[in-house]
């Protein structure tokens, strides 16, 4: 008989008290990614902090697909403004992340990787079917994540990334790496969330058509920029953008 997965109504009320930044329709769009991933097929999640989107990933997926969580745990690039400087809370971090998989019942469906997203690509074997980028979004790094962990993701693959046209070296990494390029198509976004799938066909037109709707999110990139810079001169009150 085959395993009657809880619902997305079901699965938010599981993550709801796990700390992340990770909106209603940001879970929803995990979850179908999750749900839409081929039996023995492949997830990886680049970033998984207290693992509110890991849950989610693993409860949307066939019991028969690998979930595999990618985060170092070491106190760095922990969320908004909290690059570096966060070793204290690290053993915190990890041990919340995995008491709360334990909480919703996933322990046995998430291989945790604690390591940096660049040493563990050989700790994975396997084509990517779904892959979930929130990791470090400093330049360099996001770059490095799209560049290395997509080459991963497999023909008609889906790879999502956070913080797109909301973190400024996220954006300069998809802009560099995914604008111009002749693989993954763009197809939307919840808010920063945007979803790619390795299914662009080819020739100049599908290339020119998908930066196109690519760079036409780059006002609401601005937006919050501005908002961004706002809230950090205390000059106005409001939720960071995400």
């Amino acid at each position: 008989m085959t395993e009657q997965r809880p619902d997305l109504a079901a699965t938010m009320e599981l993550v709801a008290d796990v700390d992340g930044w990770m909106s209603p329709g940001q879970g929803a769009t995990l979850y179908d990614a999750a749900a839409r991933c081929p039996d023995d097929g492949l997830i990886v999640e680049i970033g998984s902090f207290r693992g509110r989107s890991t849950i989610v990933l693993a409860t949307a997926a066939d019991p028969s697909v690998r979930v595999v969580a990618i985060d170092p745990h070491a106190g760095n690039d922990r969320g908004p403004q909290e690059i570096d400087g966060f070793e204290e809370e690290a053993a915190d971090d990890h041990a919340v992340f995995t008491a709360n998989l334990a909480a919703a019942g996933v322990t046995e469906r998430v291989r945790h990787i604690r390591e940096f997203s660049d040493t563990a690509l050989d700790q994975v074997d396997g084509d990517v079917d779904v892959l979930y980028v929130d990791g470090a979004h400093r330049y360099a790094p996001a770059l490095a994540d799209i560049r290395s962990w997509g080459d991963r993701v497999g023909d008609g693959g889906t790879m999502l990334i956070h913080d797109s046209f909301s973190s400024i070296g996220v954006t300069l990494a998809i802009l560099r790496s995914l604008v111009l390029g002749e693989r993954f198509r763009y197809v939307g976004r919840a808010r920063s969330m945007t979803i790619y799938r390795a299914d662009l066909g080819d020739g100049c037109s599908a290339r020119l058509r998908n930066a196109g709707r690519q760079l036409a999110q780059l006002p609401w990139f601005a937006k919050n920029v501005a908002l961004k810079v706002l809230i950090s001169l205390k000059l106005v009150k409001g939720e960071w953008p995400y």
